[in-house]
């Protein structure tokens, strides 16, 4: 398994797909809606996460739901700089979910060790910059403009190669910008500027990404296109609302990570710490490269 660099020794002697848990400091995210809102809520759903087998947790105080407005950055910073600090006070490994180089920056001086950028580093040319003095992680996501807007930007002609072009531009400038090669992980940004039948061949052709020659992370937790996918299962028309998707997630995180992927992040961590130990056993039986100890219990699922 390639893991970006740095990355915690015991998580990166692991050798299969990671959990990240998703930690939502804000009122309006389309998956739960503010329920973990204020910080002792987040705090206790990010140690609850970790209980069931997360190996990372990712930490956002801005909502990227279609259709979301932006907050300004200290609310930004209100709402995550105190949970970052208590979650890795208490030994996670935390990742900040940001756009904004500044509130990256107070993420890692509170103890994030990873930034995840749902931009790619277009939404703050600040960004590269910080992450490569900074030395972290980096997640780049495949990223065509804010969540007011990007539904209006989903035109591709072969979107596999398009959003592999767009993130090889994404790694070229932040490389030059000085980020280390190392440091970065990157992210086809499923829902994202993507109508749900654009995310399938994304998912169906991943091995393209992963030839990129970096760590790959798949967000397909709740989104849109399964809940469309879903849709009708019960004799309805309508979308099945997000907390009923997490069976269809975790089916997404065995394929994912039997394909190479280094990460998924997902809101039901449970059920995809047992998809990926069933990909990690699928892989061995296989005899292929990235499968640990199937027969490990927790983090080494």
């Amino acid at each position: 398994m390639l893991h970006p660099a740095p990355l915690r020794a015991d998580l990166a002697a692991l050798d299969r797909t990671l959990v990240m848990g998703v930690v939502n400091v804000t009122p309006d995210s389309f998956s739960d809606g503010g329920r973990w809102y204020e910080p002792d809520a987040a705090v206790a759903h990010g140690l609850e996460l970790l209980a069931r087998g997360a190996d990372l947790l990712d930490v956002g105080g801005e909502s990227t739901r279609p259709g979301a407005a932006r907050v300004d950055p200290d609310t930004e910073r209100a709402r995550v700089l105190p949970v970052i600090q208590e979650l890795a006070g208490a030994g996670a490994v935390v990742s900040v979910d940001t756009t904004r180089a500044a509130v990256a920056h107070d993420a890692v001086a509170a103890g994030a060790a990873i930034v995840n950028d749902v931009s790619g580093g277009l939404a703050d040319p600040a960004m590269y910059r910080l992450v490569a003095e900074a030395g972290v992680p980096y997640v780049a996501m495949h990223w065509r403009g804010h969540a007011d807007v990007m539904d209006d930007l989903a035109d591709y002609d072969d979107i596999v190669a398009d959003v592999c072009r767009e993130l090889a531009e994404r790694v070229d400038a932040a490389v030059t910008a000085g980020v280390r090669p190392e440091q970065l992980v990157l992210d086809p940004g499923l829902g994202f500027a993507k109508p749900g039948r654009d995310n399938w061949p994304l998912l169906a052709h991943l091995d393209a990404l992963v030839a990129l020659g970096h760590p790959v992370l798949v967000g397909a937790s709740r989104k849109r296109f399964l809940g469309h996918l879903l849709a009708g299962r019960d004799g309805g028309v309508d979308p099945v609302p997000p907390v009923e998707r997490d069976l269809a997630t975790a089916a997404v995180t065995a394929l994912a990570a039997a394909a190479g992927a280094w990460c998924v992040r997902v809101h039901d961590v449970a059920g995809s710490v047992d998809a990926v130990r069933v990909a990690a056993a699928w892989t061995a039986a296989r005899g292929e490269p990235g499968a640990d100890d199937v027969r490990t219990g927790g983090h080494g699922g």
